[in-house]
């Protein structure tokens, strides 16, 4: 058995964020992925590095740590991966009825210590000015970033291996290998790997591990779509999305919900988004969701009625029932640790969630409170 300190279980944005913080603490670390290297629910992200969707809380809390860890951590990849699209372009939230409640929702976050300016319809368009006229106020997020998320994941692993760590695809994971009830390894389907710790990052499928672990958490798969357009001309500047964006991600609802979300990236292609579902792992093309998807964002942005759209694209990420992440040692299986259930937010909250798994695993004080976090919380603990 080839012997590591920890196996992180899942290549995504998270596992690979993990691992690249513990071995730059000097951690000697092996990630295991059972598909190749960010090729799951990080394959089907947007990349957002976002502050401007979530209310005052240990969530927000942890986005603004990461926002500002994900720049440190950028600074210490190796120079020929470095480049991972990242673009601070900032966000914009727009309401087209009654501007009250996202004027309150911006107010509340300032006072949590997040950068939202409140502006008026005019400047709004002048910040996007083929924005609908029908806007009747805007919340400018300069704070907001986005990065492209398989770019980024690969070259965190990339990190990884130039230190001395390991990675490698196409090994699935089965459970953990345990001696007087903690772990000493993790068996796969390519064999047994000895280890001191395993790090469940999984993301959607990481219930299912949890349980095989011995550790059984609630985190379920929550489907997402995403349209894309073909390439234009600079048309959106910054990440645009209406103020309902908000309400869906924090709803527990399983039923389909939709919200627009408009962005250019780096290609000149528009993604258009967004939707969540909570159907299992069908990953079905569902023709309904995305007349939805694409008449929300034609009444955003007119033009975008006249304009091809590419392809479409969907992917499932980890939903907990507390809208929480789940970061830390689960008290349950001595040696098993848990970094999953960030839903749609992994990107923006990887680099603070692999800073808190190294600080928590080499007792090191946290750079944010975990409580919140931690795995025994009532709601994860809702599987037999």
């Amino acid at each position: 058995m080839t012997e590591v300190d920890v196996v992180v279980v899942g290549a995504g944005i998270v596992g690979a964020a993990c691992a690249e913080a513990l071995s730059a603490a000097g951690v000697r670390v092996l990630v295991l992925d059972r598909g190749a290297p960010a090729s799951g629910t990080t394959a089907a992200g947007e990349g957002n590095i976002l502050v401007s969707d979530k209310g005052p809380g240990p969530e927000l809390d942890l986005a603004i740590a990461s926002r500002t860890e994900w720049l440190k951590v950028l600074d210490r990849l190796p120079r020929r991966v470095a480049d991972v699209e990242w673009e601070p372009k900032g966000g914009l939230v727009v309401a087209t009825g009654e501007p009250g409640p996202l004027e309150d929702f911006a107010a509340a976050q300032r006072g949590a210590g997040v950068d939202a300016r409140v502006l008026k319809p005019a400047d709004a368009l002048e910040l996007e000015p083929l924005l609908t006229p029908a806007v009747t106020v805007g919340v400018h997020y300069p704070d907001d970033a986005q990065l492209q998320p398989v770019l980024a994941a690969t070259a965190l692993l990339a990190a990884v291996r130039a230190r001395g760590g390991l990675v490698r695809g196409g090994v699935t994971a089965l459970s953990v290998l345990r001696t007087a009830g903690r772990v000493v390894g993790v068996s796969t389907d390519a064999g047994d790997f000895a280890c001191g710790a395993v790090v469940n990052a999984c993301g959607p499928w990481a219930g299912a591990f949890s349980e095989a672990a011995g550790g059984p958490l609630a985190i379920l798969p929550r489907r997402g779509m995403i349209l894309v357009t073909a390439p234009l001309p600079e048309c959106v500047r910054h990440k645009v999305y209406d103020a309902d964006y908000v309400g869906a991600v924090g709803s527990g609802d399983a039923e389909l919900q939709t919200s627009t979300v408009v962005e250019s990236t780096r290609g000149g292609t528009v993604l258009i988004g967004s939707s969540r579902e909570r159907i299992g792992f069908d990953d079905s093309v569902r023709v309904r969701v995305l007349r939805e998807l694409a008449r929300k964002a034609v009444g955003l942005f007119p033009f975008l009625g006249e304009v091809p759209v590419m392809r479409a694209y969907g992917g499932f990420r980890p939903y907990a029932p507390d809208h929480l992440p789940v970061i830390g040692a689960d008290p349950r299986v001595e040696g098993l640790w848990h970094a999953t259930g960030h839903e749609g937010a992994g990107i923006g909250l990887a680099a603070s969630t692999g800073r808190l798994i190294t600080e928590l695993f080499l007792g090191l004080s946290p750079h944010v409170d975990p409580l919140p976090f931690r795995v025994d919380r009532p709601a994860l603990l809702g599987v037999s």
